[in-house]
């Protein structure tokens, strides 16, 4: 039994872990790095292809992203996730093959001017279908055997649709022993799903601290505040523009403004129309509109139940098309327009806040945290000016911010999780924080709640059986020269063409003790193939 660390490790991003029990070869999500990373990721210690399962605690991309990378890389195991996390990862992680297209479309038009190597896509819509197909949607709470050594069980942690802690029981050499891995803990109060579940017990916890260091502000009641802002807007004549994420957030806007409509919090106003401009926010929109019943809290579970869609309204409209997205500017009516991306990088928002933001009857609202370095934090920090598609806008409109609202734990509901288990597990492992963050939060479980902690840095393995560490790593810090085009080009490259001999050998070696004539077959078109390659 050893757990590798692999991502995630004294960073957010690109959450990423990797057990071997018996002769199964198991990863605990599979994420893609997003933003600034400080640390380089170790590799894999053994090849994609002899993954034999995927267990997934949810479908954001920091933790589903490199799914369809690594199906590219020769896995053809089972991915496991919650039912709501399958139907999220299929529009997900065809969204996420799009936008990988489309940036190397872009960035290899340029090449092509300037005559420099094109660059591929991390990898391509083929690569997220194919690893949709290998997808296995489970239940919560259904306790599932994967072969002799494994078996799991995935219980809702509250952080986003279909979201979850994985329950493991490992079995090797006679030796029993279980690990929990928390995912993303859900912050308490959210709209629409349940506050997190916690679980009893394990021998071991491999738990996140992204908010490890802080408290949310108490007791926010966001209806009234959002009802005020739309109000005094509409009265102006103005629009209401507010960035947000395309999975989770935009759904708990959608159910705020619902409530907003049914009480009628906003007067003068019938039916004020609220635009959802975001492709991939309408597709999860459908998903969440789902009888999902088990996801949801109790009162949305009412509301389902009475035949009311707790997130739908009279004067909801859904853009999809990019006519239908240029269009909500040209109508006069003052609207609310919801939009990706939440930090206002990309996507159709920064269309809407060119559009917007030079208004001083308008309003900008911010209903989620903004990154050092976006156009969304400049804004909150007060800009007078910012510059959208290389035009200078002048900034007019009201700046708004809905603090508050978070879909993760902060460090009361993180050592609320923890101090759940009726036995403290024997090891507890800090991931998925911030570089001082993950030591701080170790120190603070370890000196005041009595836990044996560490916070690992990738490549580091432990020996789940024996309760000792195999190989401690220290953080490889990432240096700031950036490769050309052309060396990352070889390199991913060439690295698909491994991955794809490492199969090979292991279809090969599958095929031992098959009939002859058929091996013989499959000889000689191996030999074929080396025949045209063998340069």
């Amino acid at each position: 039994m050893r757990l590798t660390f692999i991502g995630a490790d004294h960073e957010v991003t690109g959450s990423c872990h990797f057990l071997e029990i018996g002769e199964s070869k198991i990863l605990v999500d599979c994420g893609m790095e997003q933003g600034t990373n400080v640390y380089e990721n170790a590799e894999l210690p053994v090849s994609y292809a002899q993954i034999d399962y995927v267990l997934l605690t949810h479908a954001h991309i920091d933790h589903a992203g490199y799914l369809p990378l690594i199906y590219a890389r020769g896995f053809r195991g089972q991915v496991i996730a919650t039912v709501a996390t399958s139907d999220l990862c299929s529009i997900m992680l065809r969204d996420s093959a799009h936008i990988q297209e489309m940036e190397a479309e872009w960035k290899n038009r340029k090449a092509r001017r300037a005559g420099r190597e094109e660059t591929p896509p991390l990898y391509k819509m083929a690569d997220a279908l194919g690893v949709l197909r290998h997808f296995t949607p489970v239940m919560y709470g259904e306790t599932i055997s994967l072969n002799q050594w494994v078996k799991v069980r995935f219980t809702d942690v509250g952080h986003l649709l279909g979201s979850a802690s994985i329950e493991i029981w490992m079995n090797e050499d006679g030796v029993e022993k279980k690990i929990v891995f928390s995912g993303d803990i859900g912050n308490k109060n959210k709209p629409i799903i349940r506050d997190p579940s916690y679980v009893e017990s394990a021998d071991y916890a491999v738990m996140e601290c992204t908010y490890g260091d802080r408290l949310h502000k108490k007791n926010v009641d966001h209806v009234p505040e959002l009802a005020r802002i739309i109000q005094e807007t509409l009265d102006r004549g103005g629009n209401v523009v507010i960035p947000a994420f395309a999975v989770g957030r935009t759904q708990e806007l959608l159910y705020f403004i619902r409530h907003i409509k049914h009480e009628h919090l906003v007067t003068g106003h019938d039916n004020f129309p609220v635009y959802v401009d975001s492709p991939l926010a309408v597709e999860a929109t459908s998903v969440f509109s789902k009888n999902l019943l088990d996801c949801y809290d109790d009162e949305t579970k009412a509301l389902v139940e009475k035949g009311i869609n707790p997130i739908s309204f009279k004067g909801l409209k859904l853009s999809i098309t990019s006519d239908e997205s240029k269009n909500i500017n040209f109508d006069d009516t003052p609207k609310v327009i919801i939009s990706a991306a939440g930090m206002c990088d990309a996507g159709r928002i920064r269309h809407h806040l060119k559009h917007n933001l030079w208004r001083p009857e308008c309003s900008v609202v911010f209903a989620g945290y903004q990154a050092v370095g976006t156009l969304g934090r400049s804004l909150i920090d007060g800009a007078s000016e910012v510059k959208i598609f290389g035009e200078t806008i002048e900034v007019r409109a009201h700046i708004e911010q809905m603090e508050g609202i978070s879909g993760h734990a902060d460090q009361n509901g993180l050592i609320e999780w923890i101090n759940a288990f009726k036995k403290k597990p024997e090891k507890v492992f800090l991931v998925h924080g911030d570089d001082e963050v993950c030591d701080s939060f170790a120190a603070l479980l370890h000196d005041g709640y009595g836990f044996d902690t560490a916070a690992p840095f990738s490549g580091s393995a432990f020996d789940l059986a024996a309760g000792q560490w195999i190989k401690v790593t220290q953080g490889v810090r990432i240096q700031k020269e950036v490769q050309s085009a052309a060396s990352r080009k070889a390199t991913g490259v060439f690295a698909r063409l491994l991955a794809a001999g490492e199969r090979l050998m292991l279809v090969i070696r599958h095929n031992e003790g098959g009939a002859n004539k058929d091996l013989a077959k499959f000889a000689d078109q191996i030999n074929s193939l080396c025949d045209k390659w063998d340069r």
